[in-house]
């Protein structure tokens, strides 16, 4: 018997990771339904949470297989990641916490409702490395860093709150890689390990080799589990 189409949401498709994500999942046969949003498209903020509730009113009565948070910020409206405490601010974090980390909250808040009951299904929100506490020695980029920590943690409550009323349910913090969008292109200095297109591709595959005992795990775009 075929199986039914899947369908994704991806929120920040029209940034560099979300457009590729976009674009692999429609090559994608099993997904019939793509559906975007984003502030370019559709005037989505995943800084406003009412715009977050509005959006996904949109979606009632769909059942949704993926949700992939493509969003995130690494300077505020003030300036580049922090060198030093020096240079921190309490606008500057709350910037980067509105959309890196409030905003994925409030995501799961309104998009997991949506998530079948009895069959797989997964929320994937994209991290990054350098929101490890276990893994950074360098120190530097205060807000960026402890951000995407109050990301991981999320998603963690998600896993095991969510995972009680949805037992095939999946969510999952990724870690892309250095990816050359706007996003990174001030900061990389060339250090890219993929282009935006190959980060969909791996990220999907790292997707779909995660089962439910992986629910609240941080992975990397090779597939590693990231320490937290």
């Amino acid at each position: 018997m075929k199986s039914a189409p899947l369908t994704a949401i991806v929120l920040g498709a029209s940034g560099g990771i979300g457009g590729a994500m976009v674009a692999a999942l429609r090559a994608d046969r099993r997904f019939g339904d793509v559906h975007t949003l984003s502030r370019r498209e559709n005037d989505f903020d995943l800084a406003s949470e009412a715009s977050i509730a509005a959006a996904a009113k949109k979606f009632d009565g769909l059942e949704v297989d993926l949700v992939f948070v493509a969003t995130g910020i690494l300077e505020s409206s003030l300036g580049g990641p922090e060198k030093s405490f020096d240079a921190l601010s309490a606008a500057a974090m709350h910037e980067l916490f509105a959309v890196n980390a409030f905003g994925v909250g409030l995501a799961i808040k309104y998009f997991s409702p949506k998530m079948p009951r009895n069959r797989r299904s997964v929320f994937a929100a994209l991290s990054a490395r350098v929101g490890s506490i276990s893994d950074n020695r360098l120190g530097g980029w205060i807000s960026y860093r402890a951000s995407k920590a109050a990301l991981n943690q999320i998603i963690r409550c998600a896993a095991i709150e969510f995972g009680r009323q949805r037992k095939e349910s999946i969510f999952a913090a990724l870690h892309p890689g250095t990816i050359e969008s706007d996003l990174t292109r001030e900061y990389a200095r060339g250090r890219y390990t993929a282009s935006a297109d190959e980060c969909a591709s791996q990220l999907l595959q790292v997707l779909d080799s995660l089962s439910p005992d992986d629910s609240g795990g941080f992975f990397a775009y090779d597939g590693a589990q990231i320490e937290w």
